[in-house]
């Protein structure tokens, strides 16, 4: 088989419908878009969400919550993710995760969380720390560390 005689399944491909080109071709006149109204004009586009004019459902249901704008977002660790990524003797901050390219987008801290195993000993500079995660890295002989000034990721 060569690159030429390639061809896509039969009937996988269709050819486009061309509306608007005479009486015989099925699709004339109107060019399948019906008589009158909003739909059969040029130009037309329905917004998401429309109804027709009824009230659409997003402005029917109440509003319900509150979103912080200031909050700052934490981005969360695991001690699997910290043994795969990082040596002996590192230290684990907002800065090194930026160096590594493994943060996630507009962070503005880090969470420690006990899932898996830590095989390594370091040096964790977070904002938050669970008691299970704090008790696994002080066993292997690493250290805590408050970090000096929590900010949001530049934006």
């Amino acid at each position: 088989m060569k690159l030429n005689e390639l061809r896509p399944a039969e009937g996988a491909v269709k050819d486009r419908k061309r509306v608007g080109r005479g009486k015989g071709s099925g699709n004339g006149k109107t060019a399948a878009r019906g008589e009158k109204g909003q739909k059969s004009r040029r130009g037309y586009s329905r917004q998401r969400g429309f109804e027709g004019g009824q009230m659409p459902l997003h402005r029917r249901l109440p509003k319900r919550g509150f979103t912080n704008v200031h909050a700052i977002k934490l981005q969360e660790l695991g001690l699997d993710f910290l043994s795969a990524n990082y040596a002996e003797g590192e230290v684990v901050c907002l800065e090194s995760l930026r160096d590594k390219n493994l943060a996630e987008p507009k962070v503005g801290g880090i969470v420690v969380l006990k899932r898996g195993e830590l095989t390594v000993k370091l040096t964790v500079v977070a904002d938050r720390v669970t008691k299970g995660a704090r008790e696994a890295i002080l066993a292997l002989g690493g250290t805590i560390q408050e970090p000096p000034c929590a900010k949001p990721a530049a934006e």
